[in-house]
């Protein structure tokens, strides 16, 4: 093949890397925002937080000292107050808070600082399960062979609170090292970890958590025995709610049964649950929706992200026709700032349409709730707003309204619909909260199936088949109907 040169004439679309930031600012959420704004703020000195206008600063005398009596007063006392010195003796009926301030504001204390969380001085980390079980542990007192086989049993214990190996691979696991061991020693080791706090932990199925937690009742409980029967020998058709054999056999009335379910109902059947390491996760709403004189408003939330302006001195600086190094880095950061700043700025606007616009086609819901909510694409708000689908998606995702229902993420809003029989379109939100509402409303003796649901949707002229009402029921996690059987 011979090599040859060819020109040729042709469009391409490039990215310029202004558009690849505002691309990247719009998809950020809040906090994330609030991060890349202050690593702008530490790499960019043309860059300044706008904290406004400071008040001017009366000038002093030429020698820069002001003799007058208030002054010198005002010195003093200043003085005085900031002096912090330990006394050497404090009265036997005194308190330490009545001398030194503990870090706890009081809330009742009048000119207090509404704006400061207590909680907020206090650490945010939780104490796990595991942590709660070796701590029961090392304030037993065991020998070093038995606290050994206590660590690896809390070690293989869930979330939840429940073992996840029996004691017999506990043993063939610890035989080499201690060779010695004998399984039943591990089993009153288990034995003594299944009365640590809290009730139930170290049980290997539910029917033996149940019951740890039903022995720490007292023995005079009314109906214990019979709940402990009940655990015992017919778990299953508690489960299965077959509530007319469950009295039979046990031969007991319906209202007797309806007590020791209730004892029963009343337990933990997930102890582990109790303890969390998760942290909490905020969200701060990135605009504001209220209601002025019957109109739906939108605003931004300018308090999440701090306020940028250009430093006037160092822009002033640059306006230097001099070609020097330094001239030329701060002539670079002031176009970076600029981008940034217009990036920033385009971001507010594109979220204020889109609010705006979910605002106007979701009027009803903000008026009357779940049950109003009409359907809606991401196609209808970019043909509306004028842009593309994929900018609608950045801007709805991790994105948050406070409304005076609660905070919704963007997404929130967009839903598929069904056809009704009038020929228009319900929202599938809609259609769940209505189901929400049938199981609340239903008489628990006899809850409605899937298909009663069906029935009762369709006599408000909405058409769902009965596998969409199961689909819809699942993703609220709302049982099945013969799991939602009660007794009267």
């Amino acid at each position: 093949m011979k090599q040859t040169l060819q020109l040729k004439i042709g469009q391409t679309l490039t990215m310029t890397p202004q558009l690849q930031q505002a691309i990247r600012l719009l998809q950020l959420s809040t906090l994330e925002l609030q991060t890349e704004v202050q690593t702008i703020l530490d790499s960019n000195p043309m860059l300044e937080q706008d904290e406004g206008e400071q008040e001017p600063v009366d000038k002093a005398s030429d020698d820069g000292a002001d003799d007058s009596p208030g002054t010198a007063a005002t010195e003093e006392t200043m003085a005085a107050e900031n002096t912090d010195t330990i006394p050497d003796e404090l009265p036997t009926d005194s308190n330490w808070d009545d001398t030194y301030d503990s870090g706890l504001t009081n809330l009742s204390a009048p000119g207090h600082d509404d704006r400061r969380d207590i909680f907020e001085t206090m650490s945010s980390g939780s104490e796990g399960l595991q942590d709660h079980l070796h701590w029961q542990l090392d304030m037993a007192n065991l020998s070093d062979t038995d606290r050994l086989v206590g660590n690896t049993l809390i070690d293989t214990i869930d979330d939840d609170g429940y073992l996840t190996q029996d004691s017999g691979e506990i043993h063939n696991q610890l035989v080499d090292r201690l060779p010695e061991l004998d399984r039943d020693e591990v089993d009153a080791v288990l034995h003594l970890i299944q009365q640590f706090d809290p009730a139930g932990v170290g049980a290997r199925d539910l029917r033996e958590n149940l019951d740890l937690q039903l022995r720490r009742y007292p023995p005079d409980t009314p109906w214990l025995n019979e709940a402990r029967m009940l655990v015992r020998d017919h778990l299953n058709l508690l489960a299965s709610r077959d509530y007319n054999t469950l009295g039979r056999r046990m031969k007991l009335a319906r209202d007797d049964l309806q007590h020791v379910v209730t004892l029963i109902q009343s337990l933990n059947p997930r102890p582990g649950s109790l303890f969390s390491t998760m942290e909490p996760e905020y969200i701060v709403p990135d605009v504001f929706v209220f209601k002025n004189k019957d109109k739906w408003s939108v605003e931004l939330n300018t308090d999440a992200i701090p306020k940028l302006r250009i430093n006037s001195l160092y822009a002033s600086m640059v306006k230097r026709a001099t070609n020097t190094r330094d001239n030329n880095y701060m002539r670079d950061n002031l176009q970076e700032a600029r981008w940034f700043l217009k990036s920033l700025q385009s971001r507010h606007e594109t979220l204020l349409k889109v609010a705006n616009s979910i605002i106007r086609r979701q009027r009803a819901f903000f008026d009357y709730g779940e049950e109003a909510m009409k359907p809606m694409v991401l196609r209808s708000v970019a043909e509306e707003v004028e842009m593309h689908e994929s900018t609608i998606s950045r801007v709805t995702t991790r994105k948050y309204m406070h409304t005076p229902r609660g905070i919704y993420e963007f997404k929130y809003f967009f839903s598929s619909h069904v056809s009704t029989d009038t020929g228009g379109e319900c929202s599938a939100t809609a259609i769940r909260a209505i189901i929400k509402k049938l199981v609340a409303a239903e008489n628990p003796v006899k809850p409605l199936s899937d298909s009663k649901m069906a029935l009762i949707l369709a006599e408000q002229g909405i058409k769902v088949a009965r596998r969409t009402i199961a689909k819809y029921r699942e993703a609220m996690s709302i049982a099945p109907s013969n799991e939602r059987k009660r007794l009267a």
